[in-house]
């Protein structure tokens, strides 16, 4: 080849090389947190609506009760201080509309919806068009309502709505998108998520949402538990397995343990486990890495674990260690295949086109040996 069109040729494909890691990348974190965002709407969603709905059974309950009920759901998505910042009292409209249309709350429905549209938009050529069209027009239905008309309409259909554009999403999902590595990452976001919020939910209602311990086992208590269940779409799926009264250990049973059940932490592991060792097997025969091992033995010792060992444990201190290993995890794969560091295009074409002269001069020393 003629060393006059060496250089160029070689910065070309240097260059373009370089461009196709970072976007490959890029494109793994935005389906990644394109479907962490809309999974996590539709919980806040769900969650948001089910409590406003146990208040309707509570009938009329003064600023101290208010407060009891909903600081817990604040403490679950993990809000709280920053809602006492912006608003004086947390009653039903202040929670709502914080929770809902808050711009500067990060886990805000607005802010969910948007985020999740946004990395949407920048991998529209990965997603399919059915896949953007429901994000769009979720994004522009939260963006055209507000409080007030939430609260002078139907409240229920608005929240109903969120999580209806989630399950659209989803099903279009697995009918449009092909079984590559990008539908790694969107499920791998999906259950993460999932597995956070029912931990979170857990631990809120167990440690703090019961005021008085007089009330275990009571109408309240009952009531609180099945709200649980609602939650995490739970209650008709607990009904088939447990026919008796709703009771808290054979609901934190269900919620952990059960294998059919999509929303159970010990589901949403297993299947977190399986794509952590999918997207690591199509990276380089990564499966091995000490991040994959760890996780993978820890989804293993759910298998044999029992609600006994977690009540003796502590609920708390298992949850606590569920949520440690899922950031752990979640941490793992974002630095190993989803972060991509500034490249100094400038910098990095200097260095080789150096090496390329050094070559070129000892090749015509050679040359002059010869």
């Amino acid at each position: 080849m003629p060393k006059t069109t060496q250089g160029p040729i070689f910065k070309e494909e240097f260059a373009r090389s370089k461009q196709n890691n970072v976007m490959l990348s890029r494109v793994a974190g935005s389906l990644y947190w394109m479907s962490r965002y809309l999974e996590r709407a539709e919980n806040v969603a769900r969650l948001l609506d089910v409590n406003l709905q146990l208040l309707l059974d509570f009938g009329e309950l003064d600023d101290q009760s208010l407060k009891e009920h909903w600081g817990p759901i604040l403490q679950a998505i993990g809000d709280e201080e920053l809602f006492f910042q912006l608003y004086e009292t947390a009653d039903s409209e202040s929670v709502t509309d914080f929770i809902t249309f808050c711009p500067t709350n990060p886990n805000s429905l607005v802010c969910c919806l948007s985020n999740a549209r946004e990395n949407a938009r920048q991998v529209r050529d990965q997603i399919s068009g059915e896949m953007w069209t429901v994000l769009n027009d979720a994004y522009h239905f939260i963006n055209n309502n507000d409080i007030r008309k939430v609260w002078d309409g139907d409240v229920g259909a608005f929240y109903d709505q969120i999580k209806q554009f989630s399950h659209l999403f989803q099903g279009i999902t697995v009918s449009t998108f092909a079984r590559n590595e990008g539908f790694e990452f969107i499920q791998f976001g999906k259950y993460m998520e999932r597995a956070d919020k029912t931990s979170r939910l857990l631990d809120v209602k167990y440690h703090i949402l019961l005021p008085k311990v007089t009330d275990v086992g009571g109408a309240v208590d009952a009531a609180q538990w099945q709200a649980v269940l609602r939650s995490t779409s739970a209650l008709e799926g607990y009904r088939r397995f447990y026919v008796a009264d709703i009771l808290a250990w054979k609901v934190a049973e269900f919620l952990i343990f059960q294998e059919s059940f999509p929303r159970s932490i010990y589901f949403c592991v297993d299947q977190l486990r399986q794509f952590v060792q999918l997207i690591s097997e199509d990276r380089a025969g990564e499966s091995q890495s000490a991040g994959v091992r760890k996780f993978g033995k820890f989804a293993s010792s759910l298998k044999f674990l029992t609600t006994d060992d977690v009540f003796k444990q502590g609920l708390h201190q298992f949850v606590t260690e569920v949520q440690e290993q899922l950031a752990e995890v979640a941490s793992y794969m974002f630095e190993t295949y989803m972060y991509s560091p500034p490249v100094d295009m400038v910098a990095e074409i200097r260095f080789h086109q150096q090496q390329e002269q050094q070559q070129q001069s000892l090749s015509e020393c050679m040359g002059v040996v010869n």
